[in-house]
């Protein structure tokens, strides 16, 4: 069984994409803890951001207050649900949230049982549960719960661990597609550049535009997302982010940006990344090879490469640290020119990551032949910043699908010591 999980800040985000899931019927809430289960067994998201409000304390220490676990036992592994709840609730246990809110979701969305659990990580006290060795401590967790319910163990090939469906445009319903992947992707990795939130979402067949322009003298900036084919070509019209909330617009990415860049720093991710990385380059030859070393360390490579297939970009996707950096970011040892000095005798492997710079530019003409064509009336993407605890847990208004209603905010108590962060 392989455990995966990350800190967050969108407490409505992560509850909000596991009950989609049960509401289509690709899932089921298997148990709570402190979160008052419905007479009826119908949850719904803003009632349990109620349950979980009450869990916490006016003020706290860390933009990151939300945990989201996911824990996926082996395809052959046959558990009931009773037994996936008792697993989760004993990882939860053992992990250090037995006396947090939390919500345990069974997922049967990807050909295969998993769980996810969201949690918090602020004791009613303030405090906060020390992520310190998380990653060895979840593992001796996970060995010990493979021992005890007789699952297959991490040695047998379990490949991704946690992974979501990429955009398929033949199966219609495509608003929902996109928001099932931005979703989750957004609250739980880390970028520091449109582009490498570009290249994080070129996994699940996506991608995300910049677009400016000028409506009634008036001017505008915001982003779109479309849908790609298995080759990586556009394949749908444009969708305006405002259609999945605030959150998905361009000056709240730019927030996030900023937060990354510091988290990144703080963990020492980078330094990490490159080891696994330096590890795969050295002992591999071609292309094919690296990009099959790096898999094996839950690293994805993504190469843009120019009409005449020089690599211009290099993006790695550390799915173990949950962040997205440049090749540049690593060391010169990883820019776009020495890996294209070294795979230039390669043959462009079939499951290839590649952009084009036509992309952007097809994307703006046509964004902008259309505003002369009628005057555009949403084109607001901002977001409003994280300036409070409630605005955490609140569920964004202005998009489509925010229809839940807004909570009332506990008022704040005067602070009385240092700065906090």
């Amino acid at each position: 069984m392989i455990a995966k999980f990350s800190h967050g800040s969108n407490l409505y985000g992560a509850l909000t994409y596991n009950q989609e899931k049960v509401d289509e019927g690709l899932g089921k809430v298997l148990a709570t803890n402190l979160v008052i289960e419905p007479a009826d067994g119908t949850f719904n998201t803003s009632a349990c951001m109620q349950d979980f409000e009450r869990f916490m304390p006016s003020h706290i220490r860390t933009s990151k207050p939300i945990i989201h676990i996911s824990l996926n036992p082996h395809p052959d592994d046959k558990l009931t649900d009773n037994q996936l709840a008792d697993v989760g609730r004993e990882y939860m246990e053992r992990f250090g949230y037995g006396g947090q809110p939390y919500m345990i979701f069974k997922h049967e969305d990807i050909g295969r049982e998993h769980i996810h659990i969201v949690s918090t990580r602020v004791r009613t006290d303030g405090s906060i549960i020390s992520d310190s060795k998380n990653y060895e401590r979840s593992r001796k967790i996970t060995d010990l719960l493979e021992q005890k319910y007789g699952l297959y163990t991490k040695e047998k090939n379990q490949g991704e661990a946690w992974q979501l469906t990429p955009v398929d445009v033949s199966q219609g319903n495509l608003k929902k597609q996109v928001a099932n992947v931005i979703r989750p992707l957004s609250t739980m990795y880390r970028f520091q550049t449109l582009g490498e939130y570009r290249a994080l979402l070129s996994l699940y067949n996506i991608r995300v535009e910049e677009i400016k322009g000028e409506n009634k003298g008036k001017a505008y900036r915001g982003l779109v997302y479309l849908a790609l084919d298995s080759e990586g070509n556009r394949a749908s019209n444009p969708l305006k982010s405002s259609l999945f909330g605030k959150a998905f617009g361009l000056d709240r990415f730019e927030e996030l940006f900023d937060k990354s860049k510091e988290t990144i720093k703080a963990d020492s991710v980078a330094k990490q990344t490159c080891a696994a990385v330096s590890a795969s380059f050295s002992s591999t030859r071609t292309e094919s090879e690296f990009r099959a070393a790096l898999r094996k360390r839950g690293i994805d490579l993504v190469l843009r490469r120019n009409d005449e297939g020089r690599i211009y970009g290099a993006t790695f996707i550390d799915h173990n640290q949950k962040a997205v950096l440049n090749g540049s970011r690593l060391g010169k040892e990883f820019s776009a020119n020495v890996l294209n000095e070294r795979f230039a005798g390669d043959s462009p492997h079939e499951d290839m990551q590649t952009s084009s710079p036509k992309h952007s530019d097809n994307l703006h003409q046509n964004q902008q032949a259309a505003n002369n064509k009628q005057p555009q009336t949403a084109h607001s993407e901002t977001g409003d910043a994280v300036g409070s605890l409630f605005s955490v847990f609140t569920p964004e208004v202005g998009g489509a699908d925010n229809r839940q209603p807004v909570l009332k905010r506990k008022k704040k108590k005067k602070r009385r010591y240092g700065r906090q962060q």
